[in-house]
C-alpha cells in the first residue's frame, strides 16, 4: 500500500470493515451527563448509545470532537515508519475535527521532517463520509500514490446527497435545529420532518404526518432527485442508514428497491450503515434514510 488511511469516527464505518481494510479511526466522544466522556466505538458502541437514548427519553447526550493529541497519536506510528498518511474528516461546517487534525499535522511535521500527512475535508457527514473513506480505500488498494488519490477524491466531495427522517422532533429542538413551539406543535400533529444534506448543508426537504408516510416521502424525494439530476445510479455508491434497529427498516428497504426498479434506477449494490452519535444526538434513536456518493472515475 502506498499510504495509510485515517478517518474520524463521524464516518460511521463498521468496525470489521476498518480492521479488514486497515483504516485507523480517531473516535468522537459522547457524554450522557456532561462529565464522563466515552469514545464511540471503543468505550461505547453505537447500538449502546441509541439503546440508552431509547430507554431514557429525557436523555439528551452530547458529542465532543477528537483532540489534537488523539490525531497526533494516530499520525506518529506511520510517520515513524515513513509511511504517507491520508486523513479524512467530517465537514468543517459541522465540527472542529478537521482543525484538530490540521493542528496535529503541523505538530507532527515540526518534530518529524519526513512526515507526509494530507488532511482532507470530506465536506460530508455520516454514511457519506463513510462512502468517501471507502473510495479512498479502493484507490489506495489499486496502488495510487497519495497525491493521485487526493486529486480523485476532491472531485467527488460535492456529489453526496442524503435524505432522511426521524421519529421525534424533541432532539432537533434540543439541539437548536428547530424552535420549541415548532417542536411542540409538530409532536401534537404527528408531523415528521424530511431532511436532506447536500452541498455541505443540512436542511428541510419537506414535512408530512405520520411515520409511515415520512418513510415513503424520503423514498419519493430521493427518486425525484435522481430524475431531476438525470443520475445514473450505477455510477454512484448507495447506502441506507438507520439508528437503533427497528422493524420499519425492512419495509423501508423493500419499498425503496421496488420503487427504484420501477423507475429504472436499480443500483448495482447498496450498503446498510448505522448512523453514529454525531448525527444521532440531533435525530434521536430512530433516524432512517439513504445517501449516495459518486464513485471516482478511475
Amino acid at each position: 500500500m502506498k499510504f495509510e488511511i485515517i478517518c474520524d469516527g463521524a464516518a460511521d464505518l463498521d468496525i470489521e470493515y476498518t480492521k479488514k481494510e486497515h483504516v485507523t479511526v480517531v473516535p468522537f466522544y459522547v457524554t450522557f451527563d456532561g462529565e464522563k466522556y466515552l469514545r464511540e466505538g471503543i468505550d461505547i458502541s453505537i447500538s449502546e448509545f441509541y439503546e440508552t437514548m431509547a430507554l431514557h427519553e429525557s436523555c439528551f447526550p452530547k458529542t465532543s470532537m477528537p483532540s489534537v493529541q488523539d490525531y497526533i497519536d494516530a499520525f506518529v506510528p506511520f510517520t515513524e515508519k515513513n509511511i504517507p498518511v491520508l486523513c479524512t474528516c467530517l465537514t468543517k461546517k459541522f465540527s472542529g475535527s478537521l482543525q484538530a487534525a490540521m493542528n496535529a499535522k503541523m505538530a507532527v511535521e515540526e518534530e518529524y521532517k519526513n512526515a507526509q500527512i494530507y488532511v482532507i475535508d470530506s465536506e460530508l457527514v455520516t454514511d457519506l463520509e463513510g462512502l468517501f473513506v471507502e473510495e479512498a480505500v479502493r484507490l489506495r488498494n489499486m496502488g495510487l500514490e497519495l497525491k493521485e488519490a487526493v486529486t480523485q477524491l476532491e472531485k467527488i466531495r460535492n456529489t453526496g446527497h442524503i435524505f432522511f427522517t426521524t421519529k421525534d422532533l424533541k432532539y432537533l429542538q434540543h439541539g437548536g435545529r428547530i424552535g420549541k413551539a415548532a417542536s411542540v406543535a409538530g409532536s401534537m400533529l404527528n408531523i415528521k420532518p424530511i431532511l436532506h444534506f447536500y452541498n455541505g448543508e443540512l436542511g428541510s426537504a419537506d414535512i408530512c404526518r405520520g411515520r409511515k408516510k415520512s418513510l415513503q416521502k424520503v423514498i419519493e424525494k430521493f427518486i425525484s432527485y435522481l430524475k431531476e439530476e438525470k443520475i445514473n445510479l450505477k455510477e454512484y455508491l448507495l447506502a441506507t442508514g438507520i439508528g437503533i434497529e427497528i422493524p420499519e427498516y425492512e419495509m423501508f428497504l423493500e419499498t425503496l428497491m421496488k420503487r427504484l426498479r420501477e423507475e429504472g434506477f436499480e443500483p448495482e449494490t447498496y450498503q446498510k450503515m448505522q448512523i453514529g452519535s454525531t448525527i444521532g444526538v440531533h435525530t434521536g434513536p430512530y433516524p432512517v434514510g439513504l445517501g449516495i456518493l459518486k464513485k471516482c472515475e478511475i
